[in-house]
């Protein structure tokens, strides 16, 4: 039988691992070189650390050029759509667009370029269904609405805010903006309204969404992102017109950036 003092050495070693482990899992400087940190703060190597929304590393990234995707006429002919009197046509950019993806290299850039080319299709198919192809910045009669979940303490509301729809996904809810403020840098639970008065970070804020929500169910079809945007109101049979708009819009521009849409269109 060990000694007290041998037990207490050993107790040390144990939480000395245990602390490694947490700071392990959190990434920072941690990782070796030959590891990535994923998603959830945790080292290791192969698909699920290097992967979809790696956050350091030798992260995968295929190389296309996104620039070379969405190009002037794409983005263009997107804005071009919305009513001159639309607030959105002078808030948002493929500048400003190009300039948010530097926060986020993974961006469409996992698996082949058709596969990149179709996340892309897919993800300004929800930005245009959402904001009436770039007319609004904020959701109409959002102001009314409650997006204050008190479950999650973690983001206390304030009172005096709202966590309605904005930018071209329309982030909602007090846990969104208070992760999404936490990750790319403002402050989202008290001043929610960054995201529609800053262009630069209403689409990081949008792209944020989408890499930590929707991004991984790509490879189930453009069903899954529906899903993952607006399942609860929209699928199965709840809300089929606007399930109908996003596929409309996806297929769309699947056809004009040269890329099959896929199966599983609706959820």
């Amino acid at each position: 039988m060990a000694n007290s003092t041998t037990k207490t050495s050993f107790i040390a070693i144990i939480l000395a691992g245990v602390v490694a482990g947490m700071a392990m899992a959190q990434c920072g400087n941690t990782c070796s070189p030959d590891q990535c940190c994923s998603r959830f703060g945790f080292c290791g190597t192969g698909s699920d650390y290097c992967g979809v929304n790696c956050r350091g590393g030798p992260c995968v990234n295929n190389g296309v050029s996104i620039a070379d995707i969405v190009t002037p006429e794409f983005f263009n002919g997107i804005l071009s759509q919305a009513a001159s009197t639309c607030v959105g046509r002078n808030f948002y950019s493929r500048g400003v667009f190009l300039d948010a993806l530097g926060s986020f290299t993974q961006f469409a850039r996992t698996g082949s370029v058709e596969d990149s080319r179709r996340e892309i299709a897919a993800f300004f198919a929800h930005a245009s269904h959402e904001t009436g192809r770039f007319c609004h910045i904020e959701e109409e009669g959002g102001a009314s609405q409650d997006y204050c979940d008190e479950r999650r303490t973690e983001y206390p509301c304030n009172p005096s805010k709202g966590y309605y729809g904005r930018g071209p996904l329309q982030l909602t809810w007090n846990y969104n903006y208070g992760q999404a403020g936490s990750d790319i840098g403002f402050d989202g639970l008290g001043t929610p309204e960054t995201v529609a008065n800053d262009p630069l970070i209403s689409f990081k804020a949008a792209i944020w969404y989408w890499m930590n929500n929707v991004a991984s169910v790509m490879n189930q079809g453009f069903g899954a992102t529906i899903r993952a945007i607006n399942g609860d109101l929209e699928c199965d049979g709840k809300d089929t017109a606007k399930v109908e708009s996003r596929v409309n819009l996806f297929t769309q521009y699947c056809s004009q950036l040269g890329v099959a849409s896929g199966d599983n269109l609706r959820c």
